[in-house]
C-alpha cells in the first residue's frame, strides 16, 4: 500500500528544494550583474559561491599554485685558524704598514690581523654613522675600514675588530649616570682622571654593541671585545672607593659580565653571522683569586663566546707566580714554560665543561723594561717563536702577536713550505 502521508511529504520536500534553488540562483546572478556594472567594485567575500557549476567553461584554466618563499640562508661565521698581528687604527691607515702585512702573508703563516674599531681613548677609528657617538664626538678618522678590509680581503686575510668596551674615557664624562659612583659622592676616577662605564648600567651596553654591529657591516670577520672587566689596581686609582651600594657581592660582577657577553653574541653571532671573541687577562686561567675584582670568571665567560683569548704575557705575571705547581720568580725570562702552563691550566678547566669557547691566545711582542733591570729581556723573532711553541705543545694551534708599536720581526713567522 502506498503512504499518503509519505507521498505528500515528498512532495512537499521537492517543492521547497526547487524553491531555494531558484532564490539561490537569482542571487548569484544579480550580484554578477552589479560587479559587471561596477568593475572597480571589489568584493572582500573570499568565500566560494553557494552555487557549483557541474560543466566548468574549456576556456577557464585552473590558477597555478602559488610558489613559497624559499626562506634566506642564514650567514654563517668565516672559520679560520688565525695567526694574527695587532694593528692600531693609525697603522691601519698607513699604506705601507699595510703593505708590510700582505707580505707577510704571502711568504709566511700570518693569515690574519687584529684592527682597532675603537681603543682605549674611547675613539671609534673611522668616520661614523652612529648618531650616540657622533653626538659626543668619540670617533677620528684614522682609516677606512671599507677600502682596508677590501684590500686585505683579496689577499686572504682574515681581519678581526678590536673593540674596547668599559674602558672609555669619552661617553661616562658625557653621561654622567653611566659612569661608576664614588663612595665619596660624584664619580669615581682613576688616577689620570678618567671615568669608567659601569657595566651594571645595561644603557651602555647598547652603544658597544651598535658600533660592533656597524663594524661588521663594514665588513669586519669577526668582533673581539677588549676591556670587559671592572677595573684593578694596575688601571690606577683606589677601586675600593667605588661604589657599589650596601651589602655589595663581589661574585656577581662576573655573572654581570656573562650576561653583557650573552647579549652580544646574540646580536652579534646570531644576528650579524660573525664570531664574537673576548679578550681575558690570562690570571683568571691561572686561578680564581681576580674573579671578584675583574668580573672574568674562565668558565662562565667561556661559555658566552666563540672565542676566548688570553693575554699570556709573561711580563704581566707577577714574580712568585705559581701555575701548575711551578713557580715563576722572573716569568719575563721564561717565555716558553709561562705560556706552556697558562695554556695547560686552561684546557684542563675548560675539559669540564660541555659548551665552551676555542682558544686563540695572546702573546707578547714587546719588551718590558718597566719591570726593573734583571727581570726582563728584549723580545725578538727568538722569545716569540718560543711562545708559539709553546702554544702548540699545549695543543693549540691559534695565536695574535701584540706589539703596541706594531713593529713584528720578520724571524717571528715560519715561512711557507
Amino acid at each position: 500500500m502506498i503512504d499518503n502521508k509519505a507521498v505528500k511529504y515528498v512532495k512537499y520536500t521537492t517543492i521547497i528544494f526547487l524553491v531555494i534553488t531558484a532564490m539561490l540562483s537569482v542571487t548569484s546572478c544579480t550580484k554578477k550583474s552589479s560587479q559587471q556594472q561596477n568593475p572597480t567594485t571589489q568584493s572582500n567575500d573570499t568565500s566560494p559561491s553557494p552555487v557549483v557549476s557541474m560543466t566548468p567553461s574549456p576556456s577557464v584554466s585552473s590558477p597555478a599554485p602559488a610558489s613559497t618563499p624559499e626562506p634566506s640562508k642564514k650567514k654563517e661565521p668565516k672559520q679560520v685558524k688565525a695567526k694574527a698581528v695587532y694593528l692600531t687604527g693609525w697603522s691601519a691607515g698607513n699604506n705601507a704598514k699595510i703593505q708590510q702585512i700582505i707580505n707577510l702573508s704571502k711568504t709566511t703563516e700570518l693569515n690574519a690581523v687584529v684592527i682597532d674599531i675603537k681603543d682605549d681613548d674611547g675613539k671609534v677609528a673611522y668616520d661614523t654613522n652612529i648618531k650616540e657617538v657622533k653626538d659626543i664626538g668619540a670617533w677620528e678618522k684614522k682609516y677606512d675600514p671599507e677600502s682596508v678590509i677590501k684590500t686585505l680581503h683579496e689577499n686572504n686575510i682574515y681581519v678581526i675588530g678590536r673593540l674596547v668596551c668599559f674602558k672609555d674615557p669619552i661617553l661616562p664624562n658625557k653621561r654622567l649616570d653611566l659612569a661608576y659612583k664614588s663612595v665619596n659622592g660624584g664619580v669615581w676616577r682613576d688616577n689620570k682622571n678618567r671615568a669608567w662605564l659601569n657595566p651594571f648600567n645595561r644603557e651602555s651596553w647598547d652603544y658597544i654593541i651598535n658600533i660592533a654591529k656597524e663594524a661588521v657591516d663594514k665588513g669586519f670577520d669577526e668582533i673581539q671585545y677588549d676591556y670587559i672587566r671592572f677595573p684593578n689596581g694596575g688601571d690606577g686609582g683606589n677601586i675600593k672607593l667605588i661604589d657599589f651600594g650596601p651589602n655589595f657581592d663581589p661574585s656577581v660582577k662576573s655573572d654581570i659580565i656573562a650576561e653583557f657577553l650573552r647579549k652580544s653574541w646574540k646580536e652579534i653571532h646570531e644576528g650579524k653571522g660573525v664570531n664574537l671573541a673576548a679578550d681575558l687577562f690570562a690570571i683568571a686561567a691561572v686561578g680564581t683569586a681576580d674573579d671578584n675584582t675583574l668580573g672574568q670568571n674562565w668558565e662562565k665567560l667561556s661559555r658566552e663566546v666563540d672565542y676566548i683569548c688570553p693575554m699570556a704575557y709573561p711580563s704581566h705575571y707577577a714574580s712568585g707566580q705559581e701555575i701548575r705547581g711551578v713557580k715563576f720568580l722572573k716569568p719575563d725570562l721564561e717565555p716558553y714554560n709561562v705560556v706552556y702552563q697558562t695554556l695547560m691550566t686552561s684546557k684542563e678547566r675548560l675539559s669540564k665543561l660541555e659548551e665552551k669557547a676555542k682558544i686563540r691566545t695572546y702573546l707578547q711582542a714587546f719588551s718590558a723594561p718597566w719591570i726593573g733591570t734583571g727581570n726582563w729581556q728584549k723580545y725578538g723573532a727568538q722569545q716569540i717563536r718560543e711562545q708559539i711553541k709553546a702554544l702548540y705543545d699545549a695543543g693549540y694551534n691559534e695565536w695574535i702577536l701584540w706589539d703596541p708599536a706594531n713593529a713584528y720581526p720578520d724571524g717571528a713567522f715560519e715561512k711557507k713550505k
